[in-house]
């Protein structure tokens, strides 16, 4: 029986973290093309770099972190639903959420 838990797990860790790398890749992309068109400029390299405009590091970390967090989290959500659907339960790793809200989140 831990076998199959332990597939599952599995499973849900793969599928989830394609899901979540999958919508990330996209979003930066989107939003490097969407940066030029607007400024007219590529986007930051790094941020960090002292030669960049610090108005403009500001806006591209707060944008695209914004952004690709948000697309990682629904693409995780989606991946879930997948998931749920095809199994018929929600991935360990979310029941336990589920059960006890105040529970503290699962270590990986």
């Amino acid at each position: 029986m831990a076998k199959k838990s332990s597939d599952s797990s599995k499973v849900w860790s793969a599928m989830s973290l394609v899901a979540v790398l999958g919508a990330a890749a996209v979003t930066k992309k989107a939003l490097n093309t969407s940066w030029k068109a607007a400024t007219g400029k590529t986007p930051p390299a790094n941020p960090a770099d002292p030669d960049v405009d610090v108005m403009e590091a500001v806006a591209w970390a707060a944008i695209s972190g914004a952004l690709i967090g948000l697309a990682r989290m629904a693409a995780a959500r989606r991946a879930a639903g997948y998931y749920a659907k095809s199994t018929g339960q929600l991935p360990l790793e979310l029941r336990k959420d589920r059960d006890d809200p105040d529970a503290p989140a699962p270590t990986s």
